[in-house]
């Protein structure tokens, strides 16, 4: 392992180009994304404490929730401030290992998402098409173990893909295209022969996108089986209502994945590459409590309910 040798990999340099052929944009783009990212931390820490400190919320299709705000928060976190300094500092460089340091969390954040987007549609399946067993099924130890799955497996698809890049040679200055470590952009200022690690992507990051699709997918078929059955249109609004939310967050995170994976490899088509990376790290972890706070009664309720009681405080 050619990066093994800590003073070869502190020589290692990488050049976040970020939107630097846009210099007009700079500062425009900095207050945007800042508030954003403001927007993102409150709502998804929020989101979080409106849960726990709501028992009526403490049901597993929340208890899911709490954690899909937690990743969003984290990931948004990892991503945003660095974005956010090359915007408005003329030194973009980034070292070897905060690189992959950068990376490794992104990775834990997507692949951890991504499986607990399918968990949620699990959890939606049983709710709807099995409602006698829900309690038995989704109990609290069943969902521990789910959250304990999708964590650990997160992990270990982070360890892989840093694995396959840690194996790779990189000269001393690297330019990256875009605004973060990921993936692509560090397999293509690799030095060296790329074939074992593209394969090890491919097989793992297809796995992990169409395994959680499958599952979601399926989830649904069998939801919109169940629910077209109902002989009222009270149930069948009701059954669609409680899936409206996660089947929202689901399209656009996996939508926006798939779009990224038809991208072809091409120097015009970097703007695309970025603007659809800023959506995926930047924008979904904003719109994720909006979309399930504003589609949801229950969390509606328990945010007025904070509301009124902070206003009666004063």
């Amino acid at each position: 392992m050619r990066n093994a040798n800590r003073n070869e990999s502190d020589a290692i340099i990488f050049i976040l180009l970020g939107f630097s052929d846009y210099p007009e944009l700079q500062i425009p783009l900095f207050l945007v994304f800042l508030i954003m990212y403001m927007i993102t931390v409150v709502g998804n820490l929020g989101m979080i404490v409106i849960i726990r400190t709501n028992p009526k919320l403490h049901i597993p299709m929340y208890f899911f929730l709490s954690h899909l705000s937690f990743l969003d928060f984290c990931y948004s976190t990892v991503v945003t401030p660095k974005l956010l300094q090359i915007l408005i500092v003329e030194d973009r460089t980034i070292s070897f290992a905060p690189c992959i340091t950068q990376y490794s969390f992104a990775a834990i954040c997507v692949v951890t998402e991504a499986f607990l987007l399918a968990a949620m549609a699990y959890d939606r399946f049983v709710a709807i098409c099995n409602p006698l067993l829900y309690i038995v099924v989704m109990s609290q130890k069943r969902c521990i173990l789910i959250l304990t799955g999708v964590y650990t497996w997160g992990l270990i698809s982070s360890l892989i893909f840093i694995y396959s890049l840690l194996i790779l040679s990189f000269s001393g200055i690297n330019i990256i295209n875009n605004f973060l470590c990921e993936y692509s952009a560090i397999l293509s200022a690799s030095i060296s022969d790329k074939h074992v690690t593209e394969l090890i992507f491919f097989i793992l990051a297809n796995f992990n996108t169409f395994s959680t699709l499958i599952v979601v997918l399926t989830s649904y078929l069998f939801i919109f089986i169940t629910v077209l059955k109902m002989q009222s249109a009270s149930g069948r609004y009701k059954a669609f209502s409680t899936c409206a939310s996660h089947l929202t967050g689901v399209t656009i995170f996996f939508g926006t994945i798939l779009f990224l994976y038809c991208l072809p490899s091409s120097k015009s088509s970097w703007l695309l590459v970025r603007v659809n990376t800023i959506f995926y790290t930047v924008v979904i972890p904003m719109l994720n409590p909006l979309i399930y706070s504003l589609r949801n009664k229950d969390v509606k309720e328990s945010i007025r309910r904070l509301m009124d009681i902070k206003i009666f405080s004063h």
